[in-house]
């Protein structure tokens, strides 16, 4: 069994090894800036509104190119699309570098480019969801997921960690944040060595068909997943930097390292995830790890000290983000082939669309009690986990490796 996960592992095509590295060094940048554009709101004085305006922005710029990848991703061309949405992070990452404009943040973040989750990255998740299956060749897709989720990951709690420098060094948060054009500029130099393998089946038409049989599936599970992303959009990770430096004062440097902390839990769970699927199925280990997770979330909230708020959130994170590899891989094995796209697209879009409303409704919360984002997160994305389980526990997942069952 080693040696054919040895040979399994040498068989990563040029295509899945392209799409990691760009996807470790965005994931970097948006390490980075998860800590930094947090800390930059709060000390530039920023009001609550406008705080919630800024992060609003950020998920509906992705929840917006994703529903344009929807319905022009496959016609452009997967590669021209990637391309373009480098470009536009180099140029919108140029913006938040140079500008303390409430307006031209808003503008810049619209491009749903300048993210801060190193995860769940906007229309460039989506992207490479579709693409990676193809990009597997006979590797198991939803161990690719994994690694994917890893790198992502390790990469952006790297990139956290170098914001401790902002203090560390005296360096200066406009500098650090020019590294959003630079990856972007490194990102687009690997992609364009993208082959027309990752591209889509072409229809009778000659052009990818929109979604068919998966139509009604992916409809529900963009309903639920908007629910699950509505709540997490109350404790963005920008969120919660800004929530400890108003809370307990907490520095730029602490902050990097708890996000590296943070990063290299993930990193674990994502590895015993796509195993645990192996034996339990993708979705009991999507909610099954979730339900307790969401407990440990609102219990921050209620943390006396700076020391517990850390340790409650470091338990939290092992095991909240078990879901991510297991529901991309989830989404693709759900549908076919060729509706890959459309599928990763839509029900990604359905995430981006409702997590600006999170920011956007904790911004009177703040008013009210600091610790409220976290309680109503955890009630909200509990509701989704049983809904989740009720609707798909007997759905087949036809494409998945083994005919694995929900």
């Amino acid at each position: 069994m080693v040696s054919e996960r040895g040979r399994g592992e040498a068989r990563l095509s040029a295509d899945a090894r392209r799409i990691l590295a760009v996807q470790a060094l965005r994931a970097f940048a948006y390490g980075l800036g998860s800590v930094l554009i947090g800390v930059t709101l709060s000390r530039r004085g920023f009001s609550g509104l406008e705080v919630g305006v800024v992060l609003a922005a950020l998920l509906a710029g992705a929840a917006l190119m994703s529903l344009a990848l929807a319905r022009f991703g496959d016609r452009v061309g997967r590669r021209r699309f990637y391309v373009a949405l480098l470009i536009a992070m180099g140029v919108a990452g140029t913006v938040f570098a140079l500008t303390d404009s409430v307006a031209l943040l808003v503008v810049a973040a619209l491009t749903g480019t300048v993210s801060t989750d190193v995860i769940e990255s906007g229309p460039f998740t989506s992207l490479e969801q579709a693409m990676l299956p193809q990009a597997a060749s006979d590797r198991d897709p939803t161990r690719l997921f994994g690694t994917y989720a890893t790198i992502a990951t390790l990469a952006g709690s790297l990139g956290a960690l170098a914001a401790a420098t902002v203090d560390v060094f005296d360096a200066d948060i406009r500098d650090l944040m020019l590294v959003y054009p630079v990856a972007a500029a490194l990102g687009l130099v690997v992609a364009l060595g993208l082959s027309g393998g990752v591209e889509p089946p072409a229809g009778e038409n000659g052009r990818p068909p929109p979604l068919r049989r998966s139509r009604g599936i992916v409809r529900r599970l963009a309903g639920l997943f908007a629910l699950d992303s509505l709540g997490g959009g109350f404790v963005t990770q920008v969120f919660v930097a800004y929530w400890f430096t108003e809370r307990f004062g907490t520095s730029p440097a602490t902050l990097g390292v708890v996000f590296l902390a943070v990063g290299f839990l993930q990193a674990i769970s994502f590895e015993v995830a796509v195993r645990l699927a192996g034996r339990i199925g993708l979705l009991r280990t999507m909610v099954f790890t979730h339900l307790p997770s969401n407990l440990l979330l609102a219990c921050i909230a209620f943390a006396p000290t700076e020391a517990a708020a850390i340790a409650l959130l470091l338990a939290r994170f092992a095991l909240s983000q078990m879901d991510v590899p297991t529901r991309q891989a989830y989404v693709v094995a759900v549908v076919d082939p060729d509706e890959r796209t459309a599928a990763a697209a839509v029900t990604n879009g359905a995430r981006y669309l409702t997590r600006p409303v999170g920011p956007l409704l904790s911004a009177p919360l703040l008013g009210l009690w600091l610790g409220a984002p976290f309680v109503v997160a955890g009630a909200v994305k509990s509701v989704y986990d049983v809904g989740l389980y009720r609707l798909f526990r007997t759905v087949e997942l036809p494409s998945a490796p083994g005919s694995d069952v929900a």
